[in-house]
């Protein structure tokens, strides 16, 4: 699993890290809530392990963030304080589990794989993103009250942008999660595929959610109706 570490403590947070390496994932820390939101954004994670008590915006809220952002990767929050009310808190911020300050690694790492076993599909049936919103289920797409027709590819090239606003996707990953099924498609295809899109989600409604990102591929702003 590829995790992000948001935990202020660096003693704790290099033991968390430390421990995770150990068991074979990739680890990223980071010790502002802020940073955590922007970096969840940025790059795709299995899982984020993330501690209530941060300096400055709390977990709660920067898990509130990370959802608003329209980021489903499944959130293990740490604390120490164990009432109700705070575990009925960060439920409802978005969090998937909870785990009380002091635990045992071995749960640490139990719950880490459960979240994995159900992956992210908690709120992934709908995506939205600024006003733009796309239905996995019904293999829908609206903006705003208007509802977009699109062939399978461009729902699929659409679906892949969403899933990380404001992260910019090499060609050859956009290619891997829209073309999966066809190995000998060339990575070309996906510029002709960007222009297809715009035409339907962009420019009809003056638009420019989807930006080229020089010497990279692309990407789709995080609030793209702004």
């Amino acid at each position: 699993m590829r995790v992000l570490v948001i935990e202020d403590d660096l003693k704790m947070s290099r033991l968390i890290r430390e421990g995770l390496e150990l068991s074979g994932h990739a680890v990223e820390c980071e010790q502002a809530g802020p940073r955590g939101v922007d970096r969840s954004v940025a790059q795709p994670f299995d899982a984020i392990v993330l501690d209530v008590m941060l300096p400055g915006m709390d977990g709660f809220e920067t898990c509130r963030r990370i959802r608003q952002r329209g980021i489903w990767t499944p959130i293990l929050m740490l604390t120490a304080r164990d009432s109700v009310d705070d575990r009925v808190a960060g439920l409802d911020a978005g969090s998937d589990d909870y785990l009380v300050k002091p635990f045992s690694f071995a749960e640490l790492l139990a719950r880490l794989r459960a979240l994995d076993r159900r992956g992210d599909a908690r709120g992934t049936d709908i995506i939205a993103v600024g006003n733009l919103r796309l239905d996995r289920s019904e293999r829908r797409v609206w903006r705003d009250e208007h509802e977009v027709e699109l062939t399978r590819r461009e729902f699929d090239l659409l679906d892949a942008l969403m899933q990380s606003p404001g992260r910019a996707f090499e060609r050859h990953e956009l290619l891997d999660r829209a073309w999966a099924d066809d190995l000998d498609t060339q990575s070309n295809v996906v510029d002709q595929y960007i222009r297809y899109l715009r035409n339907k989600i962009d420019r009809p409604f003056d638009a420019n959610s989807i930006e080229t990102v020089r010497g990279v591929g692309y990407r789709i702003k995080a609030t793209p109706n702004a």
